[in-house]
């Protein structure tokens, strides 16, 4: 895995018209009493009781990593569970709960060494049979949507108590392991406890323990006391879901909360940047919003397709329509992940009268004068679904009005989350929204299986002989560099083809009142409440 380029802190610029800033708001994906296994006050927290409430988006309704990856994520996002190796800001990795491995030359046999001394936040100790049995719950849950087959795909685990050593065998080799037991749903819980419920509470080894939790309302941390990895900042968190955006802001300045994540209203973040009582951390993270094109119906005409990249305009669209809230872009990997972006040429650079030559010179004009452009007789008219999530709904409303000035009819119907993917599946579309963590186990190579032809993932019915022969280099390949030429070579040619509307690259934000410090954001989705965030002095 390549490193990160260094990513810059990023203002939002104070000149924005407020008429021209759009809501961006988010909508949730989707009480229990102090059950065994949670934490008490920590011995090593500070001395005088402290409690941070933290207001954030409820992205699952469970916390069991078995059924569904939000719910993975939660563990981690929460404090809750750890896993044996964490991601970097720079998306490299570095050991947690493994402190060091072995791996074969044919990179079938990993032995992972089980750091000693850990215990879950109930006592119990973390040991490799204790990782073992987590992850067989897990995999006997393979039909829930974590799939952790897509990750790991192993023939055999060997748990060696006494040595502290896991041994895995792969069914089949794998460049870099530990970038996907990174992966949140390869978070480490304690499974021995008799009526155990994971979707309630999940028994960690992270720096806070459930005592409560309401999965539509709120979750209440202790200190885990049992913590093996320094002092635990707050005795005791409060977290409270908060779908709106907005709503997330005016908790913070209300001062019911101290502290929320990704503020999505651009004229809420713009205020709370310009008032010293808060601070905002925002980066460019790795998540990417884009469109799919479905190339099984009328974009499957090449003309049709870079007419519309050259038609729109995507640093007003990621600087104006939605807030500064993206960095714009036209590669489907970041620009700030080290994968050649600077080297790529963008072939559809924003260009109206370019586009507009490029239907005329095509014969696609408008003959009976409603205004659009016709194929074969029939009005260009394309279908494009997207959910409210992100910004995405804001990016399709104004690639609708871009492209009905050029002629290109668009109708956009907004559903909710799992209504548009089962859409996206049946292929009933023509533009999808999306916005996809490009690296999420540290590598591009499940993403970038969205339009690898023999990829039950490819939705859009992309297909290019070129594109496949470079993406299987990533399924075989051990040799940095070499992946690293593929990866380039890939995304030239989705960008050469027009094979994808990419809107840019998502900034998240952490905003603390002034009670905190240490509230950053961190390039990986997966790290919220750490024992960076702690009381200021």
């Amino acid at each position: 895995m390549r490193k990160l380029k260094k990513l810059a802190t990023i203002a939002l610029t104070a000149v924005m018209a407020a008429s021209l800033l759009t809501g961006c708001g988010g909508s949730s994906s989707s009480g229990s009493d102090d059950s065994t296994g949670s934490g008490s006050s920590s011995s090593s927290s500070s001395e005088s009781s402290s409690t941070l409430k933290f207001g954030c988006l409820n992205y699952s309704e469970s916390l069991d990593p078995a059924n569904m990856i939000n719910a993975a994520w939660a563990n981690s996002r929460y404090g809750i569970g750890e896993c044996l190796f964490k991601f970097n800001d720079d998306m490299t990795v570095e050991e947690t709960l493994c402190d060091s491995y072995e791996v074969s030359d044919d990179h079938i046999t990993w032995t992972l060494h089980i750091r000693e001394g850990v215990k879950f936040s109930n006592g119990n100790d973390v040991t490799p049979s204790a990782v073992q049995a987590c992850w067989e719950v897990l995999y006997a849950n393979e039909e829930g949507s974590s799939t952790p087959t897509k990750y790991m795909d192993y023939e055999s685990m060997e748990a060696d108590d006494e040595a502290m050593t896991l041994t895995i065998t792969l069914k089949e080799a794998q460049a870099d392991l530990t970038m996907n037991l990174a992966y949140p749903v390869f978070v480490v819980l304690d499974v021995s406890v008799d009526d155990l419920d994971l979707d309630d509470n999940p028994i960690g080894t992270g720096p806070y323990a459930i005592t409560s939790y309401s999965p539509n309302e709120s979750v209440s941390l202790a200190a885990n006391e049992y913590y093996w990895n320094g002092e635990v900042p707050y005795d005791n968190v409060e977290i409270t879901f908060i779908d709106d955006s907005s709503t997330k802001a005016m908790a913070l300045q209300s001062g019911d909360v101290n502290l929320v994540e990704n503020v999505t209203t651009a004229s809420d973040l713009e205020a709370l940047e310009s008032d010293d009582n808060y601070t905002v951390s925002i980066a460019q993270g790795v998540r990417c919003g884009f469109a799919y094109i479905n190339q099984d119906g009328i974009l499957a005409d090449d003309t049709l397709r870079h007419a519309i990249m050259k038609a729109l305009d995507d640093e007003t669209m990621c600087e104006i329509t939605v807030g500064g809230m993206y960095t714009e872009g036209y590669s489907v990997l970041p620009s700030g992940l080290d994968y050649g972006y600077d080297e790529l040429t963008d072939v559809d650079a924003y260009d109206t009268d370019a586009a507009i030559a490029l239907l005329d010179d095509a014969g696609y004009v408008d003959t009976d004068g409603d205004g659009i452009r016709e194929i074969n007789g029939e009005n260009i008219s394309l279908n494009y679904i997207t959910y409210d999530s992100r910004c995405l709904t804001d990016f399709a409303a104004a690639i609708q009005t871009t492209l009905s000035d050029i002629g290109i009819g668009v109708t956009v119907n907004t559903l909710d989350a799992d209504s548009e993917w089962n859409q996206m599946v049946a292929g009933e579309y023509d533009l999808c929204s999306s916005n996809w963590t490009t690296v999420g186990n540290g590598d591009p190579t499940e993403y970038l299986a969205n339009w690898y032809s023999k990829s039950d993932a490819n939705y859009c019915n992309y297909a290019n002989d070129e594109f496949d022969a470079a993406y299987e280099v990533l399924l075989t390949g051990f040799d940095e560099d070499e992946r690293t030429e593929a990866i380039k070579t890939m995304q030239q040619i989705l960008i050469d083809d027009a094979a994808v509307v990419v809107h840019g690259y998502y900034n998240s934000s952490m905003i603390a009142d002034s009670t905190v410090t240490g509230a950053n954001i961190h390039t990986a989705d997966y790290y919220w409440l750490t024992t960076e965030i702690a009381p200021a002095e």
